[in-house]
This record gives C-alpha cells, structure tokens and sequence, in this order.
C-alpha cells in the first residue's frame, strides 16, 4: 500500500527533472559555446578560450576589437583579446545569479568588429553545496487531541536551502520515540515537505508534551542539515475536521491586479458544535515568503486578497496552500491548495539593443553595407511580446531581418556622400502587437567619412593676366586658385605648371609656381620686343590616394613700355651721331622740300609714335618742319643776303609717359642752280638705292601692322553686333595689339591719297581692300593743280609700329 503512494511522487519528481532538462537544451541551443563552472571558482581563473572554441584566429583578436557586449551578469566576466581566453573577473555567487532557477545558465553576447560578428558563449555556473538547510522556526508547537485515532498526519514546515538540485534538501529524519513516525512528500518545485505521522494514540494523563527534532538534510557530499524543535502538547478531544465545500479551487488573476483585490473566496464547515466547529483560515505552513508577500487570507470568511504587486513577467502562476481550522481546544486543521494563473498584460515596452560601428562610414561603401545590428525583445508573452521593428525614414538606410528571431540589420539602401551630408542619426522604434501597443525608440549616430571623389575645380577654366615688360625677376605676378570639395588630405591642394614635349626648356626657364599656394613668379624679365604673349597650363592635384587633378589654361599677355628710344634712319648716323648735308639751289621757291628726317621706335602705341621739332636753328624764317612728317620745307625765298649754310638740329622724340629722344643734325648748301643739278642727280641714285631697302621692311611692317588693325576692327563690329546696349564692351583683343594710336599720316601714292589713322581716324573714311588694315582712302580735297612739291613718297613716310589697347 505504501508503495502505491509513493508511485504517483516517483513520477511527478521524474516530470520536474525532464522539464529541468528541456530548459538546459533551450538554453543550451542558443549559444554557439557553452562552458561550465562551478560557482566557488576563483577569481581570475580561466573558463575557455572563446576565440579557438569558435574557430577565430586569435592573432586578428585585438586588431578587430572583441568585446562583451550584453548580459545581464556579464560583469562577473571579460575576454583577453590578446589570448581569446574568457576569465572570471568577479566573485560567482550562484545563488544570488539566479536566485531560484533550477539551471544557472549566463548568456553573453560577444562582438567582433571590422566586420561586425555577433557570436554567443553560455556559461553555466554549477551549484556547490554551500548553504545548509534552515528552518523559519526554531521551535514549532502543535496541539493534538488524545482522542486521535493513529494514522493522523500533520504537515509540517518543510526546510529551505538556497541550493539546488542534489545540495539542496533531500531528506528528513525525526528522532526516534514511539508515537510518530515521519513520512515526506515531494511537491514539485516546492520541494519536499515533512509530514508527522501519528502511529500511537496519545495519552495526555500519561503525557501531555511530546518534544520531538526534526532534522533536514540535503545532498551534499558531505550533507549539511538544519533543525526544528517540535513541541506536541495533548489536547482533549476535538473530533471533527474542518471540510472545505470545493474538490479544487482555480482561479484567474490579471496582472498588475491593484492592491486589495480580492482573488477568490475558499469555504469550509465543521460538524463540530461551539468553538470546535468554528472554521478560521490562514495560510498554510508550507507557503513560503513570496506567495506571503503577494497575498493574504481574510481569517474569518476565507477571502485570499492581493497584497502585493502580481507580475506575469515574474511568475505566471501560483499555488497557495489554505488552512482551515477550527477553534476548539485542540484544534483540527484541514490543506487545501488554490491555483492561482496570472493573465499577462501588455504592460512591459520593447526593449532595443543596438551594436553599431565605433569608427565612421566610407561613403564610397557599397550597397549593403552593415551598419548596424539591432536586438529587440520584450518580456510579455503571445501579442504582447511580438515586436515589428521600423527606423527613419528618407534615409539611405534600410532595416533588413535576421535568420534569428527578434534580431535585424540595419544596411544602406543607397550611395553615400559625405560632401552633401557627413552624419545620419537614425531612430530605431519597436513596436509590440499588444492593445494597446507599447513602443521604444533609441537613436545611433552614424557618421560618414570621406573618401577621395572630388576632383580639385579651378576658379575659372581659363586665367588672362597681363604684365608689364621689364617687369622684376623673380617676383609673384599673379596666382590661381582651384579648391576641393573634400576634407583632411583629399582636399589638400598643390600646383605645379604642366610642360609639353618640345617647349620643356623654354616654359621653365620663364615661369614658376608655388606649389602650396598657386602664385605664380616671373623667372625673368620680359621684353615686348621679343616675346608677347605666353600660354601654359596649370595643374591642381590634391593629396589623396589615388590623386585626383585638373587643369586650367593660363594666357600671360606682355604689356609694352616705353623703354626704346628713337632710332635716326636719316641722316645716317656716324660714329654715335646723326648728320646730313643737303644742297639746295638758291632760286628754290617757298615750300619747297629740303629733306625728310627719318626714324622708327621699336615701341608700339604712344610709345612708338615719333614728333618731330626743331631745337636748334640758325635762321628761323627760312625752314620749317612737319611734326608728324620730320618733311623740312623753305618758308620763303632766298634772298642775297642769306647765308650760304645753315644748321638745323632735329628733336625726334616718342609719346611715352617718359618720352625718350634723339637728335639729328642737317646741314643745308646753298649753291648755284648748276650745281644743284649735278649734287641732285647723284644724290637722287643714292637715295634710291637706300630707300629700296627701307621701303621693303617699311612695306613689311605696315602689312602686319595692317592685318592685325583690320582683324581688331572686326572683333569690335562683331562685339557691338552681339551687345548692343553697352558701348564699350570688353573684349579679349588680338595677342599683338597693345597700344592706342592717336595721330594720322597722310600721303600720296598715284592718283590716291591714303591715311594711316590711330583711334581718332574719320569715321566717314573706309578701309580700301587689298590696303593696309590701318590705311585709309581720304577724299582728296586738292586744288586741281599740281604739287609735285609737296607730295612725298609712300617709302618717306615715318616707319612705326602698333598694338591695340581696349578703350
């Protein structure tokens, strides 16, 4: 018979281990390493080494960064990154871990960075047997009647031990004595309790206390064990139990239930008469610290009450032992448990745990990239616990879900620039299917870092400077600037001039360039004479890797200066000075050409422009000269009284802010008409043989001069066509033009009469084609008569040369 009893304890025990061993392998199952140890392990011992158990090489450890990165007793350890080894870094307290788990089993979650790894290590800390059974009582005093018939249990309070499993309480033992006897019941979790057997009627005239020990003892090797004192005092007789109304009693209870509320109402009768069929109630013996904190019996009309505060989360249910009594001398007590099922209630948020980068983003990252790792979970169970997971939106980054449960990736979706945005905050929300829901948000910073993509950018493409001829060697003139979009190094910008095949030598040995800051510096000075205008490229290139560059045009226009004084063409010049002897016949009349003093200036414009004045004369009414011409003409006749020679020294000096000048010296014979036949005759072959080579450069330099006039009249025409509305338009004139004319010389070629004009020629004149760009056809406003006199040869016409310069 006892054998049959024991039976159905047998398999309940069996039940609980099986479920103890289910919730091993669920933890078990979702880690990747698993280590176990025993909770009295010292302080700084080794568990494993993660990194050889998970198969990562240990030499990358501490270069990729392995951390600890969740878990609610991860302090209690730490990864050496340079060995992979996992250490205890505090003291393991079992029990104060897991309080009254079954399995203690810690859960860490390790990171390993560049690129993101999430790998899992379970720890389980193995109970040892350093807790001894104890009672909650010293002594324990029971009233028992006399009149009890032997078979009679009565439950006692069993012994708690913060242990588990085999440490934990296993047996009890009573001392030996003849009325009772000791039986022990398994209940669960609950452990087991003692129950006292009456085996002997008791006789309160022969004894009226029993004292009795009760001993408990758990399953450590050695055991440790705990007592009670058990004081039995004989009653007189009370003969009827208490017999509570229901087989069994369930009720459910909502979470979060207000203090106060009442959970259920038990109800018990005795037969008994007077105070012995009084029924009060209380909470069992066996009932233990946390249902009492949680609930409490109305003594008198059996209400079980909410005391505390019902968390699901904690414990989904509970069974309260209820004691029915009634009042009579020796008092009869009758168990009856309640079950007690928490309904849970969405009352806990999601909860949102986040590993991301700790350095920033390139942004030339492809298309799903991993930015981040994202762990969701929430306490309440069914809807209530099923999170959906969301981010910001507008954002090149998306949220992608894991092959695990509650865990996502957050990815980019799009190509990144850190020039149009160098930071992103992201908002992760969960969000639970509860009603009504409950959502949690955490934002992550993530930051962009720049890559090499933008090429340096020149201000303008294309730099027009102009400089001064004789300008300082050595000197900056002018600098360009390019800038770059990117930061740190890749946008550090330097310069350099970019030196075609064939013009190397010639490019370096006129222009340098400060790399750091783009000015540019003449290694020379100019000369106009020689060189007018340069034309180069420069190059920008930041520091990056690889570097990027760009090139803009440089146009370097040389501005002339007056820096060539006149040169005596006629009369020859002799040993450093200028001097010509002319013989004229006396009977010549008024306006009659002597000669023409002639000189050219290697300047352009107002520079190069000659005027021609007397600065020194003998006789002031007998010759004049022509300013522009350098012609010497009579003013009158010859008289008898006049001298036979006279002197003329000729002032030929240019148009120059500072003019420079020379001076020619003419002497004029006067002889007989015979004689000025023959020296005119002779002189007239030498003047034809010099004149044959003026006149061919002459002809030369009004043919360029020509052509570039004409090209610059009609870049003016095709300017003022196309900008109407502005009159003095700019524009890039031709590379040889560079000064302003402002006189006109006109002379004589057949039966036409031509000018050549600076910027104050007649608006009504036109250009003759086949002419020089800058000669002009003049209406000939003559008198019908001859003047072979006064009309000289194209080739006696002062020799010059001209640039344009914008008005």
């Amino acid at each position: 018979m006892e054998q049959r009893r024991r039976e159905p304890w047998r398999l309940l025990r069996r039940l609980d281990a099986f479920l103890v061993t289910l919730v091993f392998i669920f933890h078990s199952a979702s880690a990747q390493v698993r280590y176990s140890i025993s909770e009295d392990i010292k302080r700084g011992s080794i568990v494993g080494n993660v990194a050889k158990d998970l198969g990562l090489d240990v030499a990358i450890l501490k270069q990729r960064g392995f951390r600890i990165v969740s878990g609610s007793n991860e302090p209690h350890f730490e990864i050496n990154q340079n060995d992979g080894n996992l250490h205890v870094s505090h003291a393991v307290d079992r029990e104060r871990m897991c309080e009254r788990s079954s399995v203690c089993l810690v859960n860490l979650k390790t990171v390993l960075e560049n690129p993101l790894e999430i790998h899992y290590v379970s720890v389980e800390v193995v109970d040892v047997n350093d807790h001894a059974p104890f009672f909650s009582e010293k002594v324990r005093r029971l009233e028992i009647s006399e009149s009890l018939l032997p078979g009679t249990r009565f439950q006692l309070q069993a012994a708690q031990d913060q242990d588990v499993g085999a440490n934990s309480v296993q047996q009890y033992k009573l001392n030996q004595n003849e009325h009772f006897r000791l039986e022990i019941r398994d209940r669960g979790k609950d452990g087991k309790i003692p129950i006292l057997n009456l085996q002997k009627p008791l006789d309160r005239e022969s004894l009226s206390s029993h004292r009795l020990l009760l001993t408990a003892l758990d399953g450590g090797k050695p055991p440790r064990s705990g007592t009670i004192q058990i004081i039995v005092d004989v009653l007189d007789v009370n003969d009827n139990l208490p017999v509570f109304t229901k087989e069994s009693y369930s009720v459910m209870l909502s979470e979060n239930s207000p203090i106060g509320t009442t959970v259920i109402q038990v109800n018990a009768t005795d037969l008994d008469e007077g105070s012995n069929g009084e029924v009060i109630y209380s909470l069992g013996n066996n009932v233990n610290d946390q249902i009492r904190k949680l609930f409490e019996v109305d003594a008198n009309k059996g209400f079980i009450i909410v005391k505390g505060m019902i968390d699901f989360e904690r414990d989904d249910s509970y069974e309260i032992d209820i004691q029915a009594s009634d009042r009579g001398p020796a008092p009869l007590t009758t168990d009856k448990s309640v079950v007690v099922k928490i309904v849970d209630l969405n009352d806990n948020a999601p909860e949102i745990e986040v590993t991301s980068f700790s350095t920033a983003l390139p942004e030339d990252s492809r298309i799903g990239t991993t930015v981040g790792l994202i762990s969701v979970s929430d306490k309440d169970s069914g809807l209530n616990g099923k999170v959906v997971c969301s981010m910001t939106a507008g954002l090149p980054f998306t949220i992608m879900p894991s092959s695990q449960e509650n865990m996502y990736s957050v990815v980019t979706k799009s190509a990144l620039d850190r020039e149009k945005r160098s930071q992103y905050d992201i908002t992760i929300t969960a969000k639970d299917t509860g009603e009504p829901a409950l959502t949690a948000d955490k934002t992550i910073s993530v930051l962009i870092s720049d890559v090499n993509d933008n090429h340096p950018e020149f201000i303008v493409s294309k730099y027009d400077f102009y400089i001064s001829e004789n300008n300082v060697a050595g000197a900056p003139m002018f600098s360009v600037k390019a800038v770059d979009s990117d930061e740190g190094s890749n946008a550090l910008v330097s310069y350099r001039i970019l030196k075609p095949e064939g013009d190397i030598n010639k490019l370096a040995s006129f222009f340098n360039i400060n790399p750091e800051n783009g000015e540019i510096l003449a290694l020379k000075a100019f000369d106009f004479e020689v060189e007018k205008t340069f034309q180069f490229k420069v190059c920008a290139s930041d520091s990056g890797t690889p570097s990027l560059s760009s090139n803009a045009t440089v146009n370097v226009f040389i501005l002339d200066q007056n820096d060539n004084a006149p040169v005596i063409l006629y009369p020859t010049s002799t040993n450093g000075s200028a001097e010509g002897v002319e013989d004229i016949p006396r009977n010549v009349n008024a306006g009659q050409l002597v000669t023409k003093v002639r000189a050219y200036d290697a300047d352009i414009g107002y520079n190069g422009w000659l005027l021609f004045s007397i600065q020194q004369i003998t006789d002031h009414s007998l010759f004049g000269l022509d300013r522009y011409t350098g012609r010497i003409r009579t003013l009158r006749s010859f008289t008898e009284t006049d001298e036979a020679q006279h002197k003329l020294v000729i002032l030929v000096k240019d148009n120059g802010n500072v003019s420079l000048s020379a001076t020619a010296t003419v002497v004029v014979k006067l002889v007989e008409p015979k004689e000025a036949i023959s020296a005119s005759d002779v002189k007239s072959a030498a003047t034809d043989i010099g004149d044959s080579g003026v006149t061919f450069y002459l002809m030369i330099t009004l043919a360029s001069v020509s052509t570039l006039f004409l090209i610059s009249i009609i870049v003016l025409i095709a300017m003022q066509c196309s900008k109407t509305t502005d009159v003095s338009s700019k524009y890039l004139p031709e590379t040889n033009y560079d000064g302003t004319l402002c006189h006109s010389i006109q002379y004589r070629s057949g039966e036409k009469r031509y000018m050549l004009v600076g910027p104050r020629m007649s608006i009504g004149s036109t250009i003759v084609p086949g002419s020089n760009g800058n000669t002009l056809v003049v209406p000939d406003r003559r008198s019908t008569s001859a003047e072979p006199q006064t009309t000289p040869n194209p080739i006696e016409m002062n020799t010059w040369s001209y640039r344009g310069r914008p008005t």
